[in-house]
């Protein structure tokens, strides 16, 4: 059960506190972050936008793109399309739409871009630290609908439309696989390893996959773990977050006052795809192999 602490007046996680801290009881445990006076890693309310936007209404994918898409998973298409107005006229575009017989449709499109703020939010935080030397930035989807345009059977279909990432690679899973063979990849663990630190241990940013660019890293379809699971089907919960932080090792560029959990264990078999378990399942700890995967 989550508990109030006496000096910074948040509600978190046991794992947040030290043994000792905790073992005080209520109104009197302080987390790891009052204790060690390492609240310093928050930074000032003024933030910077770190999303990537469409700058546009309207898209144009042709018959081609959208009857051969260029990625698939288990429950969703990823086609190439083109901005036809906006800032980004003339550039490339990606529409992200669930195949038939995807029940949660409606209901992910919102989690997406609920978790896309949180991830906003988190990594504006990082940033500001300048623990890297570019930004990190999120690509923000749109729900567009697509027009009749000549395709027939597609008006009235929603997607998440959001620009295009050139040499995608991915960096980490929401289920402890980790990818450290560069420096990028190792910022990347540092990032998931601060969300933890900065929400309090409540929320895990994973999931980490995109492209590096001159300018900045740009990284979409993120995943928030979180203690409540109130992130979809991808959000596998407590189990995922003691299972991201199994597997992760700290580098050089995660910080040492940075808190972690007590005793992690791996709940979840480590793959590289994203893993999924329906919002009716509870997240047991006896269950770890009902998962359902998607590339």
């Amino acid at each position: 059960m989550p508990r109030v602490c006496a000096g910074c007046n948040r509600n978190l996680p046991q794992t947040s506190y030290t043994p000792n801290q905790w073992s005080r009881g209520h109104g009197q445990s302080r987390c790891a972050g009052c204790v060690h006076g390492h609240h310093s890693d928050t930074p000032a309310a003024h933030q910077s936008d770190s999303g990537r936007y469409n700058m546009s209404h309207n898209g144009q994918f042709d018959h081609s793109a959208l009857q051969n898409p260029f990625a698939s998973g288990t429950f969703r298409w990823v086609a190439k399309g083109t901005y036809t107005s906006g800032g980004r006229q003339g550039e490339a575009c990606v529409g992200k739409w669930f195949k038939t017989g995807a029940v949660f449709e409606e209901d992910y499109f919102s989690l997406d871009i609920k978790a896309t703020n949180k991830a906003l939010d988190i990594v504006n935080r990082f940033n500001q630290l300048n623990i890297v030397d570019k930004p990190v930035k999120i690509n923000v989807p749109g729900v567009w609908t697509f027009r009749d345009g000549g395709l027939s059977g597609w008006a009235g279909r929603k997607c998440l439309c959001e620009p295009f990432i050139q040499n995608y690679q991915k960096f980490n899973s929401n289920s402890g696989w980790t990818d450290e063979s560069g420096a990028w990849s190792r910022a990347m663990q540092a990032l998931s390893h601060f969300s933890y630190h900065i929400s309090g241990g409540n929320y895990v940013l994973c999931d980490l996959q995109g492209g590096i660019y001159q300018q900045e890293i740009v990284l979409s379809d993120p995943v928030i773990l979180s203690q409540t699971r109130e992130y979809g089907v991808t959000d596998l919960g407590p189990d995922g977050i003691s299972s991201f932080f199994s597997q992760h090792s700290c580098n050089n560029f995660c910080r040492s006052n940075w808190t972690k959990p007590a005793n992690p264990r791996q709940y979840f078999n480590p793959t590289q795809s994203t893993s999924m378990i329906a919002r009716s399942v509870p997240t047991a700890r006896s269950r770890p192999h009902h998962t359902r995967h998607y590339g």
